[in-house]
């Protein structure tokens, strides 16, 4: 792994995808890898933009990352994608929604949800983490559609920006669901729709007692926000950087604890051991909550 983290350290792009590749693929390897970066990596800026599908985030992180170029910036872009029911990849579309950014040179990568939270985070983390060894700063995730991925990202990023637009007819509902809890900035995106100012009037009135949110409104096709949205959201991210660190890292540590006892529990699960406890439920010899104490001491002890 020494020759991997080297490659990555001088920013070599080839490695840079090898590396993400183990992080998502290799448990072994990642344990490996990350114990070489880890002291090296925790003041990097990481960017969140979430929001309803349809919102336009793809296109509005294009121009974004374009535009913190221009400042001086470095961002890659983390684009988290639904996962393939047969395979578990990623839908590698949003690389064709963000030409701008690839032309300028923006790193950009998509990672597979693969259905569990949990194995997104640690996913994530740890992709974030090789990202920013490599020399990128801000790391931009996007997150997909709303729910678990949302919270998640939320606990990883410095800076959290939700995006909103005037014809996604349930923005306003996905801001009662929960999504006022977590962003730090709201957009209402494409703006030059009929109806922007409707949106970003009731976005105002939602978000009013979240202290210290702000609500802007941008326009990825016609340029206008952009700027200034690039500007905050660095500002945010360099801001925070290291500052939520302690609390983001004892929840690092207890979501891979919680990951690891789930995969002992399945593997028990599947025990002969296990199977017995089972039976013994179904003929009504054993009740649930003996079953299940057993398999427990099983899986501690």
């Amino acid at each position: 792994m020494k020759e991997l983290a080297d490659g990555v350290r001088r920013g070599q792009r080839r490695d840079v995808a090898r590396a993400i590749s183990v992080m998502e693929d290799d448990p072994r390897g990642a344990r490996a890898l990350l114990r070489r970066i880890f002291p090296e990596t925790g003041l990097g800026g990481i960017v969140g933009i979430t929001g309803p599908a349809g919102a336009g985030k793809s296109t509005l992180i294009d121009r974004l990352s374009v535009e913190m170029k221009k400042s001086g910036a470095n961002p890659a872009v983390l684009a988290v994608d639904p996962s393939s029911h047969v395979t578990g990849g990623a839908v590698l579309g949003d690389r064709t929604r963000m030409s701008d950014s690839t032309d300028s040179g923006t790193y950009i990568r998509s990672i597979a949800t693969r259905g569990s939270a949990g194995a997104l985070a640690r996913s994530v983390r740890n992709s974030a983490r090789i990202l920013e060894y490599a020399g990128f700063d801000p790391v931009i995730i996007e997150s997909v559609g709303a729910g678990q991925t949302e919270i998640a990202i939320s606990e990883i990023a410095d800076a959290v920006a939700v995006v909103f637009t005037p014809h996604t007819g349930d923005s306003i509902q996905a801001l009662k669901a929960g999504l006022t809890e977590i962003g730090d900035v709201y957009v209402v995106n494409k703006s030059d729709l009929p109806g922007s100012s409707r949106l970003y009037d009731s976005v105002r009135e939602y978000v009013g007692g979240k202290g210290g949110a702000e609500v802007v409104r941008a326009s990825a096709k016609k340029g206008t926000g952009i700027s200034e949205l690039a500007s905050l959201l660095l500002k945010m991210s360099s801001d925070r950087r290291g500052g939520r660190d302690p609390d983001r890292l004892v929840s690092e540590v207890r979501d891979i604890v919680l990951s690891n006892l789930s995969e002992r529990v399945d593997g028990m699960l599947a025990s002969k051991e296990c199977a017995r406890h089972i039976e013994g439920v179904r003929s009504r010899k054993l009740d649930p909550m003996t079953a299940a104490e057993r398999v427990t001491r099983a899986v501690l002890g």
